[in-house]
């Protein structure tokens, strides 16, 4: 485990439990100065660099600030090594790009941490969305909110909005074509701390909106799906984590001088198994490193939210909307590796992980 942070410490725990894992270990520059796992150097399973970890491990979950995630994902993966990165997957698309590349290069499993990409709950918003339960789909609302934390190279964009970008991306099954945002800084001068995102679906004629703070009184992590027949409701802080309203705007028939009318029907939250979704995503990442499949993750999921965020960084710093497009066409001449890249055959079908870096 690279970083062993608030989030590093999560990942940690989760991989310490994950079958066909046989030990973890952990990767700090402060590890001996760490008083819960400071121990871990004498014992042989704490280091203070990636480079001194490598002959131990397998495998690499970084959870590192994003501006370190291409530099220490390539590191890794020039190594041989499998990588699981946190979200973002990189702080630029050229980045993402290079990681990709690199990761099909050397033949090894490359994943990002889309953590609501293995939720029960967003997967069940997927399918009232993709079975057309809800009917047309308008519009995705998501709002991720809290009293900080405030981070020290991002801004809250970079932060907070990768997990609603892979969710709407998820549920919607597909990467938006353009992007605008606006967004203001309070407390640090330098970077935003609050910030409204749209992503325009135009191929689905659907869109999602997403705002996202460091600076508002109450934690709030809730999604709104929005069609002609029903509405759904995603609240990851509530015990009822979907909520399906039976409400629409009825329309008259064209030609008809009726007026529209409003439906309110009962609202209904079906049972959801609950397994921890960074659990999930462990046995995920280690399945694939084990037999070689393609992540649910993978680095092109990974890349179509970097992109995104990109987009979202340009937008705000032209006041206009960026078509997705631009982005790529802006990376391209950054990352020719990326565009060429020479596969080797996997030799990992039927191979035990020894240890995970985790």
């Amino acid at each position: 485990m690279i970083g062993v942070g608030y989030w590093g410490a999560k990942q940690l725990r989760v991989m310490r439990g994950t079958p066909g894992v046989s030990s973890v270990v952990a990767v700090d520059a402060r590890i001996e100065h760490l008083p819960d796992l400071a121990h871990l150097v004498a014992e042989g399973r704490g280091f203070t660099s990636l480079q001194a970890a490598l002959p131990h491990v397998d495998a690499f979950v970084i959870a590192t600030p994003p501006a370190t995630h291409a530099h220490l994902g390539l590191q890794a993966i020039e190594a041989g090594k499998h990588v699981l990165i946190e979200k973002p997957l990189a702080t630029t698309t050229a980045d993402a790009l290079l990681l990709i590349a690199a990761a099909r290069e050397a033949g090894v499993t490359l994943m990002v941490g889309h953590t609501f990409e293995y939720n029960a709950a967003v997967w069940m918003l997927r399918d009232l969305v993709q079975s057309r339960e809800l009917g047309d789909l308008y519009h995705l609302t998501s709002s991720r909110l809290n009293m900080g934390l405030y981070q020290s190279d991002v801004n809250v964009v970079f932060d907070l909005a990768p997990h609603d970008v892979s969710i709407a991306n998820h549920v919607l099954g597909q990467a938006p074509s353009s992007v605008t945002a606006w967004g203001s800084h309070h407390v640090d001068p330098t970077f935003e701390d609050v910030a409204f995102l749209r992503l325009d679906y135009a191929d689905l004629g659907a869109h999602a909106t997403i705002h996202v703070s460091w600076l508002d009184p109450v934690k709030t992590r809730r999604i709104t799906a929005v069609g002609s027949k029903k509405m759904a409701v995603y609240d990851d802080t509530a015990e009822e984590r979907i909520r399906i309203h039976d409400k629409a705007v009825l329309l008259p028939d064209a030609g008809s001088p009726a007026r529209k009318q409003y439906h309110q029907g009962a609202i209904t939250s079906p049972p959801i198994a609950f397994d921890e979704p960074l659990a999930v995503q462990a046995r995920h990442f280690v399945d694939c490193a084990v037999t070689g499949a393609t992540p649910r993750t993978d680095g092109a999921n990974g890349l179509a939210v970097v992109q995104v965020i990109e987009a979202a960084q340009l937008s705000l710093a032209e006041e206009r909307r960026v078509q997705l497009d631009e982005i790529l066409t802006r990376s391209l001449p950054h990352s020719v590796a990326a565009l060429i890249p020479t596969p080797v055959p996997s030799q990992r079908n039927g191979k035990v992980l020894r240890t995970f870096a985790s």
